[in-house]
């Protein structure tokens, strides 16, 4: 029989808000920030064709189990979860913002659009 090793409860409610806010699968996630890593600014004259900050953190996580968690891992969940509630508390009024804010979103993996 295999025993799931206890984590912490916070890092229980962390893994549960985590996924609840990063609505975007991981493979739609790494195509987005591919996307957005092959912009203008990655044509300069040291190119950096890597996947984007800070989603490229969300998505290693994405990809792993709760009991393989890092401390860093913790720390990229509990920033990810605080940075998209703070620009959902933010939307701004329709225009040109609001695809500013949708693309910052969708880079925390994170889709306004998709329903709750």
């Amino acid at each position: 029989m295999v025993r799931e090793a206890r984590l912490d409860p916070e890092v229980e409610v962390l893994w549960e808000d985590f996924h609840a806010e990063v609505n975007v699968p991981s493979e739609q996630l790494r195509t987005w920030l591919l996307t957005r890593g092959s912009g203008e600014e990655s044509f300069s004259p040291n190119p950096n064709l890597d996947l984007p900050q800070p989603g490229r953190e969300i998505l290693k996580v994405l990809n792993k189990r709760k009991v393989d968690l890092t401390p860093e891992d913790i720390e990229v969940m509990r920033e990810a979860v605080e940075r998209i509630r703070e620009l959902m508390d933010a939307k701004p009024s329709r225009g040109n913002a609001d695809d500013d804010w949708r693309h910052s979103l969708l880079d925390l993996g994170h889709d306004p659009l998709v329903e709750r």
